[in-house]
């Protein structure tokens, strides 16, 4: 086989270390930036942040200036002493540091922090009580014996978050044959029946019915239509959950009235006690971009708080020379590169992040003005060739990216929606579709709740051609049950 030399031409895209860490940054949420950020200016000897460099004391006194002299006289008696005679530099004391301070081991100077670890105390988060914690708490207080303290112990830590019992207790009494020998299923019954007066009420239930009669018996005697609720939630609560009240007042002997005063009734009551306890920890959501009005227009600006003011430290930057070709001057060269490119890239983040945010609030003014009902259609393809920029970057940019404006805050991707056709020729998003969907919903008359067929004729009314099985997909990703469960009879 002959060997040649060919000389051919082409473009290839390489991914630099620059372009790679450039699309790095440009994904990271404002957390994550934050890390990164940190992360780097811990490694790298160049970078630092552009605070004030006059640092002032306690009481706000510039530390970088001398103190004023005193004037003559000041010190009474001693006019014409040397004040380093008076008033020594150095005073020899008999303690140390840590005594005087023994409670600032972590303090990291004026406006740093003063934990132990270094943390911040804003940062902190309060441990959150689960529904667990708060009944084993109740059975501490209560005062049980060694073998019924275990049963009560296994019969809390099969409860749900819902309050329910997940296990029967059979399955508890085969877990503690081996612990508790000769243990009976009364026993355990009768532990199970101790926890259920518990807080919250209707806890350790075997099932909706248990749950609702539990609630009920721990009503004081005379409450009205206690008994007839005890028997329609112990005995015929699937007739209740069928709706079938014909059925169920003739096999009560019950009247109309009767029967509204006992749902009534029944309605009081929790068919999920454990929410009432469960509590979830708060998310805080940090904007990207604010949006505000001024004079009649939108004006779209970064929050300077998710990223420090980044710079080369003057003071290393000094000291590299160009003819050295030593380990340290070397290293402190390729220092000031990556922290030039670092600084590079996160100025083209906050530029991509504020074109493509004007770009969007363009798009949704009227949003802006009107609310969910007049979002228009949007995709990733408009926006990019708007800013002239790929879809794949787009899409970077809007992933966990949030913008503030007067009607809430919003992750980007937010503004990303489908559209439909309408009668006179345009186009309705699917966030718009949603928001008229559920306007409609809140204003039915419970008794007659809209269809999904009568939804989709209503829109069409408005202009929207939407059809029924859209209506029912759209139906589903809110939440919003079908018109027969929505029905409400009493």
């Amino acid at each position: 086989m002959k060997q040649t030399l060919q000389l051919r031409l082409g473009q290839q895209l390489t991914m630099t270390p620059q372009l790679q860490q450039a699309i790095k940054l440009l994904q990271l949420s404002s957390l994550d930036l934050q890390q990164e950020i940190q992360q780097v200016l811990d490694s790298n000897m160049m970078l630092e942040t552009a605070e004030d460099e006059v640092m002032t004391g306690a009481e706000g006194v510039d530390l970088s200036e001398p103190l004023a002299q005193p004037e003559e006289g000041v010190f009474g008696e001693l006019p014409n002493l040397d004040l380093e005679q008076v008033i020594p530099r150095e005073l020899p004391v008999d303690s140390s540091w840590d005594e005087v301070y023994d409670n600032l081991a972590g303090y990291t100077g004026l406006s740093g922090s003063v934990t132990g670890d270094g943390e911040d105390f804003a940062l902190q988060k309060a441990p959150t009580e689960t529904l667990q914690d708060h009944l084993h708490w109740q059975m501490e207080l209560t005062h049980f014996s060694d073998q019924d303290y275990a049963i009560a112990t296994a019969i809390i830590d099969s409860i749900n978050e819902d309050g329910y019992l997940t296990v029967g207790l059979e399955e508890i009494l085969q877990g503690l044959e081996a612990q508790l020998p000769g243990l009976e299923l009364d026993e355990i019954r009768a532990v199970l029946h101790r926890v259920q007066n518990f807080e919250p009420v209707g806890v350790a239930a075997l099932n909706l019915a248990d749950c609702l009669c539990i609630q009920l018996k721990q009503l004081p005697e005379d409450t009205p239509w206690r008994h007839e609720a005890l028997d329609l939630a112990g005995k015929h609560l699937e007739l209740l959950a069928k709706k079938d009240l014909n059925r169920l007042k003739k096999t009560l002997d019950l009247t109309d009235e009767t029967l509204n005063a006992i749902l009534a009734l029944i309605r009081t009551l929790e068919p999920k006690p454990g929410r009432l306890i469960a509590s979830r920890e708060s998310e805080y959501i940090t904007p990207d971009v604010y949006v505000f009005r001024r004079d009649d227009e939108w004006i779209v600006t970064l929050n300077p708080e998710i990223s420090p003011k980044l710079r080369i430290n003057p003071l290393y930057s000094n000291m590299i020379r160009r003819a050295d070709h030593s380990a340290d001057n070397t290293t402190m060269k390729n220092h000031l590169q990556e922290a030039r490119w670092f600084i590079k890239s996160l100025q083209s983040r906050n530029k991509t992040l504020l074109r493509v945010a004007r770009s969007i609030v363009d798009h949704q003014k009227d949003f802006l003005d009107h609310g969910e009902t007049a979002m228009k259609p949007l995709v990733l393809r408009d926006i990019a060739e708007e800013v002239e920029m790929h879809e794949s970057t787009i899409s970077r940019v809007t992933t966990q990216k949030y913008i503030h404006t007067p009607n809430g805050i919003y992750e980007f991707k937010y503004f990303f929606s489908s559209h439909v056709q309408t009668h006179a020729g345009g186009e309705c998003s699917a966030t718009a579709i949603k928001a008229f969907l559920r306007e409609l919903i809140e204003g039915e008359d419970p008794t007659k709740p809209l269809s999904d067929l009568t939804i989709s004729d209503e829109l069409k009314a408005r202009g929207i051609n939407v059809a029924r099985r859209t209506i029912a997909k759209y139906r589903e990703a809110l939440n919003i049950p079908p018109s027969n469960e929505r029905k409400k009879i009493f």
